[in-house]
């Protein structure tokens, strides 16, 4: 078996590095699959981790990537046969277990799904862990009671890969949604993602009362802090957040005022979760949330370029999602 070409991050969590490196089959970690990677991607998790700018390694040297697809190159596992198209994403992939940057991983059955056959490997990996996110921040909302006919979703971090997948899904089941964006300038592939509105963040009021004017039935927040603290205070009756993301800060403050008088329900989303729950999602991925504009959504790069598109991700210069062919062939 050939050596194994990868980006490995190295060093301690206050001095990260990360370089193309050659590893052999022996260096690659326990698992019961080995899958030969086709493509993954680039997620702002990937960037923090690359960069060193957020301590999301916890063990080094450790190959990033939180997601990738490939084919089955051997497994002890029986759901997994050799040739198997899969899809590799979530629990310690890429950041306690090495990851989807390298030509091949070797990975535990449970963090591995069949890619549904409605969907190429690069559709796979597009929808990624992002999009996997996604459906299931519709699928907790949907359980939680939002429907088409309740009112506007609104989207924040409008430009960002899981945003972005999430406002597809959500506009083809026939929601009405707001994108908000601090980037006026990609309002046109907002609303072709399926938007029915694009706005600015800075548009939206806000205020400092507990509660403020109702106006969303559901949010999608990749945010966190103040922008989520404001949402909370201005949903419907019985709205409902799904909190995926701190982009704009990790602490929440708010009162209970929206929990106790609109009955406001605010959603964790974890991805690590285990394979029945996996199989439903990715069923759906490749059914009714089946994302419809994966060609617009998906920027595609080769493997040698992967330093340039982290930067880009980790300063907020990407759209969509960055995807990396580590071996298109493979």
């Amino acid at each position: 078996m050939e050596s194994i070409h990868s980006y490995l991050i190295e060093g301690s969590a206050d001095a990260v590095q990360a370089r193309f490196a050659t590893l052999e089959v022996a260096q690659l970690d326990p698992g019961d699959v080995v899958v030969r990677i086709q493509y993954a991607s680039v997620n702002y998790k990937d960037a923090l981790a690359a960069t060193g700018r957020g301590r999301i390694i916890r063990r080094f040297p450790c190959v990033g990537g939180i997601d990738a697809t490939g084919t089955v190159e051997s497994s002890d596992n029986p759901r997994f046969k050799p040739g198997d198209v899969v899809i590799v994403h979530s629990h310690g992939f890429g950041v306690s277990h090495h990851g989807g940057y390298a030509t091949r991983a070797r990975v535990p059955a449970d963090w591995v799904n069949h890619s549904p056959p409605a969907l190429s490997a690069l559709d796979a990996i597009t929808i990624g862990v992002a999009g996997y996110t996604a459906a299931l921040a519709v699928d907790l909302m949907e359980l939680n009671g939002l429907t088409p006919g309740r009112g506007k979703v609104l989207v924040n971090g409008a430009t960002g890969g899981v945003a972005g997948i999430a406002i597809d899904m959500l506009a083809q089941r026939g929601y009405e949604v707001v994108a908000v964006t601090s980037k006026p300038a990609q309002a046109q592939y907002l609303t072709e993602l399926g938007a029915s509105a694009v706005i600015g963040a800075a548009t939206l009021t806000t205020g400092t009362r507990p509660l403020e004017k109702a106006q969303w039935a559901g949010a999608v927040d990749s945010l966190g802090g103040e922008p989520l603290a404001a949402l909370t205070r201005t949903m419907d009756k019985d709205g409902v957040i799904a909190s995926i993301g701190n982009a704009a800060g990790h602490e929440l403050v708010t009162t209970v005022m929206p929990f106790i008088l609109r009955g406001v329900r605010l959603i964790g989303v974890n991805s690590d979760n285990d394979p029945a729950l996996r199989e439903h999602l990715w069923q759906r991925m490749a059914a009714d949330l089946h994302p419809q504009h994966l060609g617009r959504i998906a920027q595609v790069h080769p493997f040698e370029a992967l330093p340039g598109v982290i930067d880009d991700v980790i300063n907020g210069k990407n759209r969509g999602r960055a995807v990396i062919m580590i071996d298109p062939a493979g």
